[in-house]
């Protein structure tokens, strides 16, 4: 291969101070990998939501990435999940200086996979669809009347009984349900739908919310207990979570 297919990105040097560095070649942005003394490159975005990666770590032989967490290995590019590739560079050492060869020797793969919930919402033919959230707080150990939640049940009897409607009741302290974790402020476009968490945790029960409320429901009724003007926690919880719909 003719030197002149090789791109000069600097001093060796300036390229093991730090496992990632981030260059630009061809004006798009790589990462330079610097792991177990060797180098490698790769395209500079993450797969999934498009994190820059040099602002990641290694570990394990894996890019981590900084934002939600995908892995890439460090020699091959290959994510964990869904068959994904990042596009991968040729480098080389040579005179103390580090090239690279601006064409790629593989292109990026996009994973595979797509969570159930990333599908266009459709109304179906049917009757006016209603789901209740109660957000009412209880100790499943001491349990006791909510009156909010009867209240609740009373709306969707009277919508089912007088009005024809299907209904669905979902409450919220019966889900495992995580916090959000603050995936925004990082970047808006960290912020994905479906919830990052929802995506990675197949225990979270936030699935079930995002059912029936973006692809179900014509009518939505949330139940929240007021003690001392303040609505339940449970009741921001969600609110948190859901806060990625609209992003």
């Amino acid at each position: 291969m003719s030197d002149k297919n090789w791109q000069d990105l600097g001093a060796i040097e300036n390229f093991k101070n730090s496992p990632l560095t981030e260059v630009e070649v061809g004006g798009k942005p790589l990462v330079i990998v610097f792991a177990d003394g060797a180098f490698s490159a790769f395209a500079g975005a993450c797969l999934h939501s498009g994190a820059p990666l040099a602002t990641g770590s290694v570990a394990d032989g894996k890019i981590v990435c900084p934002w939600h967490g995908w892995q890439y290995d460090t020699k091959s590019g290959a994510a964990d999940k869904g068959g994904a590739r990042l596009a991968a560079y040729s480098v080389k050492a040579e005179g103390g200086r580090l090239l690279i060869n601006p064409v790629p020797m593989q292109a990026s793969v996009a994973a595979s996979e797509k969570h159930p919930l990333q599908r266009p919402p459709v109304r179906v033919d049917g009757p006016i669809r209603v789901v209740g959230i109660s957000t009412t707080a209880m100790n499943h150990d001491e349990p006791r009347y909510s009156t909010s939640e009867k209240l609740l049940a009373t709306a969707l009897d009277h919508a089912r009984e007088s009005l024809g409607a299907e209904t669905r009741l979902i409450k919220l302290n019966d889900l495992k349900v995580r916090n959000c974790e603050g995936y925004y402020s990082k970047s808006a476009e960290s912020c994905t739908w479906p919830c990052t968490i929802t995506q990675a945790d197949p225990t979270d029960q936030m699935e079930r919310v995002y059912e029936a409320l973006v692809f179900w429901a014509d009518v939505v009724i949330i139940a929240t207990p007021i003690r001392w003007g303040a609505a339940s926690s449970l009741y921001f919880k969600m609110a948190e979570r859901m806060n990625c719909i609209q992003n």
